[in-house]
């Protein structure tokens, strides 16, 4: 239950650690907890393509039961959440795209909630594994959310850069 979570968590310490042994681009919890976000989605992203029971995390037919029956063509909407949330991680690696990553990852995590509200209270496993309650899975992706959002905070250096532009 708490998998995913850890897949953001731990990166980000791990990243974090670099940045305090004196790796620039990560000498902030910022960019480090947003390459973190980038560790977890792809490998949740992984879990788009691979089928079920292949490894630990959750496979292609296990995301397709958690499609809401109003989606049309499920296995094409997990198909193609996978290559957003391809698309977002290498977007938040990159600074110059991190703000738009955000916004789109952040939207991407909006409209999947009602997957994720569907698989809990419809109990829907997966991998064999009990379904997550519905209280751990909504503040999950608040989480997720937040932190998708937090790119498109202008750093200091970004808002001194254009206000140093706007007084020239």
């Amino acid at each position: 239950m708490f998998g995913t979570l850890l897949l953001i968590a731990v990166p980000t310490v791990l990243f974090r650690l670099l940045g305090a042994f004196g790796v620039g681009r990560f000498a902030t919890w910022r960019p480090s907890a947003l390459h973190g976000l980038a560790v977890m989605l792809v490998c949740t992203a992984s879990a788009h393509f691979v089928p079920s029971a292949f490894g630990p995390m959750p496979g292609h037919h296990d995301l397709v039961a958690m499609v809401p029956p109003f989606v049309p063509f499920p296995r094409l909407a997990v198909y193609a959440t996978g290559v957003l949330e391809l698309l977002g991680a290498a977007g938040l690696v990159r600074e110059a795209t991190r703000r738009t990553a955000g916004l789109g990852l952040a939207a991407l995590f909006v409209l999947m909630l009602p997957a994720n509200i569907h698989a809990a209270v419809e109990h829907i496993p997966f991998n064999g594994e009990p379904a997550t309650p519905l209280w751990f899975r909504i503040p999950e992706q608040v989480v997720f959310i937040g932190v998708a959002l937090w790119a498109t905070v202008p750093t200091r250096d970004a808002a001194a850069h254009r206000a140093d532009g706007a007084r020239t």
